[in-house]
């Protein structure tokens, strides 16, 4: 894996997008779903000691089993800008990841892919800094429109940015329940990640990977704040 640089300022930070994007892969499926192990990575902040706790957790695709779980915590060494959130939580999320002695064949963000307004969300950054397959769902939308999907399970309607253009799905995972938002990060199709998604989310709106990771990076920066 490679180490994020932080920028220094913000003409900095969406220069580093800028270059970074180019290496976005949008042209592979992705691994077969079902198989194989997923990460699921998450952030917590305590915003008045300036720290955040990062975990990574990393499920057999099959069983939804936890194989290995691994947490960093450090200081946030950026603002917060809208646009460039990735810079303010890559290097704990990485720490995390790099902990890891298992290999992750995906990667699943809480938050956006290409659903993002400089079209380069944190799974677009961690994948192309990680070279591993990625994708986000988010649970709230941003900066789209979308139609409502179809009450049912598996219900999807496309996200669609100002000018147009497809950049995910509102994928409705639970019957009856409001929709989490797809996308793309690097290496995957969106069919595969509303696929994934689904997978990982046999009882619950939220995927597996990411209510487990939820809970371990919140934990995480409890104990760092007691110490």
């Amino acid at each position: 894996m490679t180490s994020a640089k932080t920028p220094a300022d913000e003409a900095e930070a969406r220069a580093i997008q800028d270059e970074l994007r180019k290496g976005v892969v949008l042209d592979e499926v992705g691994p077969p779903v079902g198989t194989g192990l997923i990460a699921g990575v998450d952030v917590a902040y305590d915003d008045e000691r300036d720290l955040v706790a990062a975990a990574a957790v990393v499920l057999d695709a099959a069983t939804l089993d936890v194989v290995e779980e691994a947490t960093a915590v450090g200081h946030v060494s950026f603002p917060y800008v809208p646009g460039l959130l990735a810079f303010r939580e890559l290097p704990t999320v990485l720490a995390a990841l790099e902990s890891l002695t298992a290999t992750p064949g995906l990667v699943v963000c809480d938050g956006y892919g290409l659903a993002h307004p400089r079209g380069f969300g944190l799974a677009c950054h961690l994948g192309v800094v990680t070279g591993l397959p990625s994708i986000g769902v988010a649970k709230n939308p941003f900066t789209f429109t979308y139609e409502e999907p179809g009450a049912r399970r598996g219900d999807a309607s496309p996200l669609l940015a100002p000018d147009g253009a497809v950049v995910g799905r509102a994928l409705r995972t639970q019957d009856g329940i409001k929709p989490v938002y797809v996308s793309v990060g690097h290496r995957v199709s969106l069919d595969n990640a509303c696929a994934h998604t689904l997978a990982l989310g046999p009882r619950y709106r939220i995927p597996e990977t990411t209510r487990r990771a939820d809970s371990l990076c919140r934990r995480a920066l409890r104990e760092a704040v007691a110490e």
